[in-house]
């Protein structure tokens, strides 16, 4: 038997050799690309953190230092911190108007996010398991409530409530908070994918009704959505300006953002008011901090689990 003396690839385990003769990348470059884009990517999202955290570390910083501190010192950074005084002037400012308007944003945010859910969630279970004549038309004239800004709104419903007498009223507020075109939207989408056509017909067949159907079996499944509703209808009552702005003139009628740029307003001649400004702004964006940790997991399950039918 004859020796072969001459060089040979020995391949790997496998029966491929070790190279990229076939075209493809080799493995390390592989291993490289992936690496680098993981820290671009990451560095993306660590500027966009910083980009979304840093005013609300500085209202943080903001809210500790008196009204010549503010202004004298370096804005990222603490000086004499005195929270807990320009804590107790706010709230006590003007026999405690800031609570009132805290009261007022609570309520306005509060009932109109829950109404707004429940009447989301009945609409939205009626289009997508009830058959009807004009459903797809109603369901349409949803979508096109979703383009339309509020703002465009404001001015005629203004005029709407004062024939009606309800101008400069805690209902002036409340009932356009009701109405959620993208709550009915994404009720429709998550109850058509999530609830089970056959699940309704065994409840029917028991003996129940339909209000028990939709009471028991429903709004259970739909409950993740029902959180994300609630969750962005609140914020967006709680940050609500410009509707404020048109159908409110008593200040004690108004909700924390109205409130807070009154006393903006006046900071020219009462200097005092920029720091209380600023302290209120602080403590109002509290509430939606601790309304977003506690419920952001319903928030991203009802996101993503309606949008994918089973």
């Amino acid at each position: 038997m004859s020796l072969q003396t001459a060089d040979r690839t020995v391949p790997p385990k496998g029966g491929k050799p070790a190279s990229d003769d076939d075209g493809s990348t080799p493995r390390g470059d592989i291993t490289g690309v992936t690496t680098r884009s993981r820290i671009l990517v990451t560095g993306l999202l660590v500027a966009a953190a910083g980009y979304f955290l840093l005013p609300v570390y500085w209202l943080v910083v903001a809210s500790t230092k008196s009204t010549g501190d503010l202004f004298g010192s370096f804005g990222l950074w603490f000086s004499h911190p005195q929270f807990l005084s320009n804590l107790h002037r706010v709230v006590t400012y003007d026999d405690a108007i800031y609570l009132r308007w805290a009261a007022n944003s609570v309520l306005y945010a509060g009932v109109g996010a829950g109404v707004a859910t429940l009447l989301a969630a009945m609409s939205g279970y009626a289009l997508a398991k009830f058959s009807f004549t004009g459903r797809d038309t109603i369901f349409n004239i949803v979508l096109g409530g979703v383009l339309i800004p509020a703002t465009a709104l404001a001015l005629p419903m203004y005029l709407l409530f004062s024939e009606a007498g309800l101008a400069n009223t805690y209902w002036a507020v409340l009932l356009p908070s009701f109405v959620s075109p993208f709550g009915v939207y994404l009720c429709r989408i998550y109850a058509a994918a999530s609830i089970p056509d056959e699940l309704l017909e065994a409840a029917r067949i028991d003996g129940a009704g339909e209000f028990r159907i939709f009471r028991v079996v429903a709004l259970r499944i739909m409950s993740p959505a029902l959180v994300t509703i609630f969750l962005f209808q609140f914020v967006g009552i709680w940050n609500n300006y410009f509707l404020p702005l048109v159908m409110l003139s008593d200040s004690k009628l108004y909700p924390i953002t109205l409130g807070l740029t009154s006393w903006q307003s006046f900071a020219d001649r009462q200097p005092q008011l920029y720091q209380m400004t600023v302290g209120g702004a602080f403590v109002s964006v509290v509430p939606l901090m601790i309304a977003m940790v506690a419920l952001q997991r319903f928030w991203r399950s009802g996101l993503t689990e309606g949008s994918v039918k089973a």
